[in-house]
C-alpha cells in the first residue's frame, strides 16, 4: 500500500473516532443528571402542607435539593435540604412545610458537575390552605331585657304612717281672752238682752202684786161685813 493511501486511511479513521467520541460524549451528557428531570409540587398531608421534589434521572446521580421560601423575589427562609438519587421510575423526597396559600418557593438542585441551578419557574402553592378555617358560630343578638315593673310597696297601716297628725294651731287651741265665757248669770243676761234695770222693774212688779192682793183682801172682807149687817 502506498504512503498516500495509508495516510488517507489513517485520516478517515481519526475522523470516525472523533465523531464516535463526540457522539458518546453527547449521549453521556444526555444520560447524565439534568435540571429538566426534577419537578416540585405543593401537597397536603392531612391538615399539614408538604413540598415534594421528584427526580427521574435514569443514571441515578446523587443531587442535593434545597428549598427556600421567597419574599418579594428574595430568599426569606431556608426550609430544608436533602439528597436524592433519581431513577427511571422517579424518586420523590418530601419537605415538611406547612405552607400558606399563594406562597412562593425557590428550589435549587446541585449535582456536580452536571447541574447547579433552580427549578423553573418557582413553586407557587395553591390558593386554598390544607386546613380549612373553622367558621365562627353565627352570633345571635342578645335578648332585649324586659323592663321590670317595680312592685307596688305595701301600704302602711294608718297608725304606721310617717305623716304626723296635725297639731291644733295656736288660734284653735287657745281661746282668746276677749272671748272667754263669763258666769252663768252674765250668760243668761247676754242671751235675753236684759241690763241692770231688770231688778228695779221686778221690784215694782212685786210691789204692785202685793198692793193688788191687799186690795182684793180688803174688798172681800168689806163685802162679807156688808152681808152680815
Amino acid at each position: 500500500m502506498s504512503v498516500s493511501r495509508r495516510a488517507r486511511a489513517v485520516r478517515i479513521l481519526g475522523v470516525v473516532s472523533a465523531s464516535a467520541a463526540l457522539a458518546l460524549g453527547t449521549a453521556g451528557n444526555a444520560l447524565a443528571c439534568n435540571i429538566n428531570e426534577f419537578s416540585a409540587e405543593a401537597k397536603c398531608d392531612g391538615d399539614k402542607g408538604v413540598i415534594t421534589v421528584t427526580d427521574v434521572d435514569p443514571a441515578g446521580i446523587k443531587a442535593k435539593v434545597t428549598v427556600y421560601l421567597q419574599n418579594n423575589g428574595a430568599d426569606a427562609q431556608k426550609i430544608g435540604e436533602q439528597e436524592v438519587k433519581g431513577s427511571r421510575e422517579g424518586t420523590t423526597i418530601t419537605f415538611a412545610e406547612d405552607w400558606k396559600p399563594n406562597a412562593e418557593y425557590r428550589i435549587h438542585v446541585k449535582a456536580a458537575p452536571y447541574v447547579d441551578e433552580d427549578i423553573k419557574p418557582n413553586l407557587v402553592t395553591p390558593a386554598t390552605a390544607c386546613k380549612k378555617e373553622e367558621e365562627p358560630p353565627a352570633s345571635t343578638p342578645p335578648a332585649t331585657p324586659t323592663p321590670s315593673t317595680p312592685s307596688a310597696s305595701p301600704s302602711k297601716p294608718a297608725e304606721e304612717t310617717d305623716t304626723p297628725a296635725p297639731t291644733p294651731s295656736e288660734s284653735e287651741s287657745t281661746t282668746p281672752a276677749g272671748n272667754a265665757p263669763g258666769p252663768a248669770g252674765d250668760s243668761n243676761l247676754a242671751e235675753t238682752g236684759a241690763d241692770s234695770n231688770t231688778g228695779i222693774i221686778a221690784g215694782i212688779a212685786a210691789a204692785l202684786v202685793v198692793v193688788g192682793g191687799g186690795a182684793v183682801f180688803f174688798g172681800m172682807r168689806r163685802r162679807g161685813a156688808n152681808s152680815e149687817g
